[in-house]
């Protein structure tokens, strides 16, 4: 353990009693579970700014599902490159996780801000994520989503200018399509392995909060995985939106693009796909 790990344990008054035991996972940062006499915590070493960063929002989330049945890792504090959190029991998924983790985004999404964004950037991954508040949803997901992601997967070489155009035409045109609403408290990477199933059902971790359209958390649960119809029917509650396909694929855009970005043109026929759903749609 290095000296910033051993001066946050001694602020928080935490005697360690174990190593540092490796958890799986931790593709960007290193995760581990570390025994001390008061309990086990998960200790998780990262770029300081962006553990700050996490460390907000899952602030903001235990916060929002306080009372649910939905849980966030309990944030226990953060030095430098370290972040010190509750320790969850993993569990076998149950049916019944899918219908409490349906119920708790319900309750998190109903939390608003009155704009657009976050109070900070933080983090998607290893990319940085522009969160400076706007007014207008379709302005946000224009200027602060897929305008900088594309131009950065053509920095790299990975969009030509003409895929690149095709996205732009996608994000100058929500307008056309997309009503604003009201920006819900979202997740912000929801993909499957961001759900934890424990023994006291599903939690939340490894958030990129910020306001925006809820579909953002929904999109990515089905972009990399399908959660159960029980899952829809407690997080719809009969009010399922009659464009919700159309959402589907904007909000998908968005991660596709970071995937591009982070792991390479294998997610490029991805991108095409999606825009083509897009472009059909407005035909």
């Amino acid at each position: 353990m290095d000296d910033q790990l051993i001066a946050l344990l001694e602020r928080l008054n935490l005697e360690p009693s174990g190593v540092l035991s490796p958890l799986s996972g931790g593709d960007i940062a290193e995760v581990a579970s570390l025994e001390t006499r008061q309990g086990t915590v998960v200790a998780k070493r990262d770029d300081p700014q962006r553990l700050a960063g996490e460390a907000e929002g899952l602030n903001a989330l235990h916060d929002a599902l306080a009372g649910s049945a939905l849980r966030v890792p309990r944030v226990l504090g953060q030095e430098g490159p370290w972040l010190l959190m509750e320790s969850l029991r993993v569990a076998p998924r149950k049916a019944a996780s899918e219908v409490a983790l349906g119920e708790g985004l319900r309750i998190l999404h109903a939390v608003t801000r009155e704009a657009h964004g976050w109070s900070r950037d933080n983090a998607c991954g290893q990319t940085p994520q522009p969160n400076a508040w706007l007014d207008d949803g379709r302005a946000f997901q224009c200027e602060r989503r897929l305008k900088p992601l594309a131009a950065a997967c053509m920095e790299k070489g990975l969009l030509d200018r003409r895929l690149r155009a095709r996205v732009e035409g996608v994000a100058e045109r929500l307008d056309d399509w997309l009503p604003d609403a009201p920006a819900s408290l979202i997740h912000g990477d929801l993909w499957s392995g961001n759900v934890l199933h424990t023994d006291s059902g599903p939690a939340l971790i490894d958030p990129a909060v910020y306001a925006h359209y809820p579909e953002v958390d929904l999109a990515m649960l089905t972009l990399f995985g399908m959660p159960s119809p029980a899952f829809f029917e407690a997080y719809w509650n009969g009010n399922r939106p009659d464009d919700w396909t159309r959402r589907e694929a904007l909000f998908q855009l968005y991660p596709l693009l970071n995937h591009l970005l982070l792991f390479g043109g294998t997610y490029r026929g991805a991108v095409e796909r999606t825009l083509g759903r897009l472009e059909a749609e407005s035909d």
